[in-house]
């Protein structure tokens, strides 16, 4: 596999396997400096591609040894077919970054993306486009539900389960010929393994190795697909805290695959010029309607608000200088009663977005929802979509450092720019909002989309 680059080294084996394995080098001046220019600098990584399994073994029937060799030949040629396709999509892609020209504007029946909530909105629409017209993902079929093709529809976790759901109701991107696909998907939910299988007297986190370990050997066993690349077009998707924890016992998993997870934390390994973060929502009774829309600018009477638990590094400090100490910035541990947690986010200029356990935070997207300009407070978060998204545009982020001055930074943010950042807020809803069935530039394309992206960066290589 190579990652249309220069190729300056090579070297081992993996899983039992033969597997030569390229380092590539990467510049931020490079095919998707649109998209990764929050990350720029020059990096390497490790990715390889394994001989076929079945091939290498021995087999006494000859006329076997030529079908599975025929077999290998025709999908090899589809391989050869589906990357010059790709080829095609990454250069169009490139066209339209290069020249950064208003008038490559495409039309677009439901909507065109445009303003400064985007990185670059001519290079998000074509290559949004181009997932719609190309983009092919083979779901593989073992594994019983529900701890397999299931998942909770409601609570903090839901977007796992509503993915998992709407990935094999709606068919837009499925295929049933796996030779067809650019990525492979993994349906397991890291969410239904501890709900139905760790014990919480014996906490034994094992259950999550013995799971998904047997699945992959299994897949890696039964179809040609994860040694050929050593899993590096398959991905899993998890909203779980212990999502990350999940792919440790499987090295291919954790450092070749593609992991898209809320738990988007480079210090704990997330790595996104391969993983893909998607936003934590918190559907308390699953129902997805009537979930968005606030009061005008004008009657959001309070400044800054927030109400929950604290727990994590980072709340201790907001609730230090914040918990119910002033009439305008209005922190609680627990909602004074009477009060309307939904309200409050609707009546606030600005929603206090602060990490607690983990570094994502269902606050960012109710404050989305509630059309209230957020205000994060995170350490080292990927942010979802950020490889689409201008984040500084709609949103204000505040260091841990900065917390005491939170009033007088807020205070001192002029009325013409919060108008503009609320207005963004308003736009980039669409990204956020569930559909079932999916609308285009929803949340479900917009998690579809990171994935292409990140296949669209390399090629296998046989």
């Amino acid at each position: 596999m190579r990652r249309n680059t220069n190729v300056i080294g090579f070297a081992v084996a993996s899983f039992a396997v033969v597997s030569v394995v390229v380092i590539t080098k990467f510049s931020s001046k490079g095919l998707y400096w649109s998209y990764f220019s929050s990350y720029a600098g020059t990096w390497t990584t490790f990715l390889g591609v394994a001989s076929d399994p079945f091939s290498s073994q021995t087999n006494s029937a000859f006329p076997s040894f030529i079908a599975d060799n025929r077999a290998k030949n025709r999908r090899d040629e589809k391989l050869e077919r589906l990357e010059a396709l790709l080829d095609k999509a990454r250069a169009l892609i490139w066209e339209a970054g290069r020249t950064n020209n208003s008038t490559l504007a495409l039309e677009d029946a439901d909507y065109v993306p445009h303003g400064d909530i985007y990185r670059n909105a001519i290079v998000f629409h074509r290559s949004y486009l181009l997932m719609e017209r190309l983009f092919k993902i083979f779901i593989y079929k073992e594994g019983e539900p529900p701890i397999f093709h299931n998942g909770h529809c409601k609570n903090i976790y839901s977007l796992e389960g509503i993915f998992l759901s709407l990935m094999e109701t709606d068919t837009k991107f499925q295929t049933w010929d796996p030779d067809e696909a650019h990525v492979f998907f993994l349906p397991f939910s890291v969410v239904m393994i501890i709900a139905l299988l760790f014990d919480p007297i014996i906490r034994d986190k094992a259950v999550l190795e013995r799971t998904i370990v047997g699945y992959v050997n299994l897949i890696a066993h039964r179809y040609p697909y994860w040694n050929r690349s050593l899993g590096a077009d398959h991905f899993m998707l998890s909203c779980h805290d212990w999502g990350p924890r999940a792919t440790w016992y499987v090295p291919q998993l954790y450092f070749t695959s593609i992991r898209v997870l809320c738990n988007a934390n480079t210090s704990e390994h997330f790595n996104p010029k391969k993983d893909a973060s998607f936003p934590e929502i918190n559907l308390v009774t699953g129902e997805i309607t009537g979930l968005t829309g606030g009061l005008p600018q004008s009657n959001r009477t309070i400044l800054a608000f927030f109400a929950g638990a604290m727990h994590g590094r980072i709340r201790p400090a907001l609730f230090q200088h914040w918990k119910e100490k002033d009439k305008d910035v209005l922190v609680y541990e627990r909602l004074p009663e009477g009060l309307s947690y939904d309200e409050m986010m609707k009546k606030s200029k600005y929603c206090i977005c602060p990490s607690g356990h983990e570094v994502a935070s269902p606050r960012i997207a109710e404050a989305i929802y509630s059309e209230c300009v957020p205000v994060l407070i995170s350490q080292h978060y990927v942010l979802p979509f950020s490889d689409v998204l201008n984040w500084d545009s709609f949103t204000i982020q505040v260091s841990v450092s900065e917390i005491p001055n939170l009033k007088k930074i807020l205070l001192g943010i002029p009325d013409d720019q919060y108008v503009r950042m609320q207005e963004r807020v308003k736009q980039v809803q669409r990204h956020f909002v569930v559909n079932d069935p999916p609308k285009r530039y929803d949340v479900f394309h917009m998690i579809t989309h990171s994935i292409w992206l990140r296949r669209l960066n390399f090629n296998i290589n046989r």
